[in-house]
């Protein structure tokens, strides 16, 4: 009896601490943007069941009245997991919208009954809502930011975006390797998405392109857990304003057989069938009609070059020559270039971008214009592309 008095103590302990340490660990921040769609992802400390409230980022108070609620949801089911990606559909193009997250922690139970613990929530009762707006194919101009290479960097990344909420901007564009690896899941969030979050994404949102780096350790397969898609895998398409955008996944830099990659590389495979996707995309009539084509890959085309970088010569240029694509940005080198067209065989510019710079596009009716800035904000390279 002493035994199971000591066995009932530990169990209450353990449930309190439990509902006492409930929290929310990374995010909100935005994912997956358009113009009738958003995704908003965070991650609790424990299984949750989680929903967004919504509102339109009008005069009218958040408590007004009772706002619409969106839930995870899988086969009929709200999800119960630490992973919460809510995706908010039917929205207005070039629409700002309020939002505010909460997660229910779900401490057991059965098919009929469910217990739950502690509520985690954004804050807006003595601060205001967070805001975003969904993207807008009519509109006349807009900016973005890349950067990429960052390796955890903390310091590097808040120096490089510190004034993201203040320049403008409508989106950022992380061009892969911004962890060293994803050995641990903590590697995402203490790499650089907690401090994306302190800076703007939970406001502006960033699109995610996968590098070489990401592809690295046993929580690889979880990444479109943390950067959920239109397409459902790491590459897809990005339509603001007059320019289409196709993010493209370069996979691995070295042949799939590589001892580095443990057996596990399947990233031949994986690019012929992105190859067939890309096809289809530069066919369609939203890519034909832009009057600006920009293209993200982590690695850049190199004819005599290691594996990866071969393969996106070999594979995606000639496709890409074909389309008409005005602009190329990469990163992987860790150094600045800027190819004028025809280099190594592309028909269009690329410019690799270094790993302590940011990268400014400015897009309008007359074309691109591109600067290149440092860690001060300072101008490194300027050229337009007048279309």
């Amino acid at each position: 009896m002493k035994h199971f008095f000591l066995l009932l103590a530990f169990f209450f302990a353990f449930e309190s601490f439990s509902q006492t340490d409930f929290k929310i660990t990374t995010g909100p921040y935005l994912q997956n943007v358009t113009e009738n769609e958003a995704t908003i992802v965070w991650q609790t400390s424990g299984d949750a069941m989680s929903w967004v409230e919504l509102a339109p980022d009008d005069s009218t108070h958040f408590f007004r009245v009772e706002r619409p609620q969106y839930f995870q949801t899988h086969i009929g089911k709200k999800v119960v997991t630490r992973n919460h990606a809510i995706r908010l559909k039917n929205l207005q193009p070039g629409t700002a919208y309020r939002y505010r997250i909460y997660s229910h922690e779900v401490l057991g139970g059965t098919g009929s009954s469910t217990q739950y613990g502690k509520i985690a929530a954004s804050k807006i009762f003595k601060s205001t809502p967070l805001t975003f707006r969904t993207l807008d194919t009519d509109k006349q101009a807009f900016s973005f930011l890349m950067v990429n290479d960052i390796h955890e960097n903390n310091e590097l990344l808040t120096n490089l975006l510190k004034n993201v909420k203040t320049e403008k901007v409508d989106f950022v564009v992380y061009n892969g390797d911004m962890v060293h690896d994803m050995r641990s899941p903590e590697k995402i969030p203490t790499g650089f998405l907690n401090k994306s979050v302190e800076l703007f994404a939970s406001e502006v949102p960033f699109y995610m392109v996968r590098g070489n780096h990401e592809t690295r350790g046993l929580h690889a397969i979880d990444y479109m857990h943390y950067f959920p898609s239109s397409t459902g895998q790491p590459y897809y398409t990005i339509h603001h304003g007059n320019t289409f955008m196709i993010v493209l996944d370069s996979g691995e830099d070295k042949p799939d057989s590589n001892i580095e990659y443990g057996g596990l590389a399947a990233f031949d495979e994986f690019r012929e069938e992105q190859l067939i996707w890309l096809k289809d995309v530069v066919k369609s009539d939203a890519f034909r009609t832009a009057k600006n084509r920009i293209v993200f890959v982590h690695m850049p085309p190199m004819p005599d070059h290691w594996h990866g970088p071969w393969m996106v010569n070999q594979l995606y240029v000639p496709v890409l020559n074909e389309a008409g694509v005005d602009l190329m940005l990469c990163g992987h080198q860790h150094r600045h270039y800027y190819h004028e067209m025809n280099y190594g065989g592309c028909r269009f510019p690329v410019l690799v971008n270094a790993n302590k710079n940011k990268v400014r596009i400015d897009a309008d009716g007359k074309g691109l214009k591109i600067k290149v800035l440092n860690e001060q904000d300072k101008p490194e390279f300027e050229v337009k592309l007048i279309k």
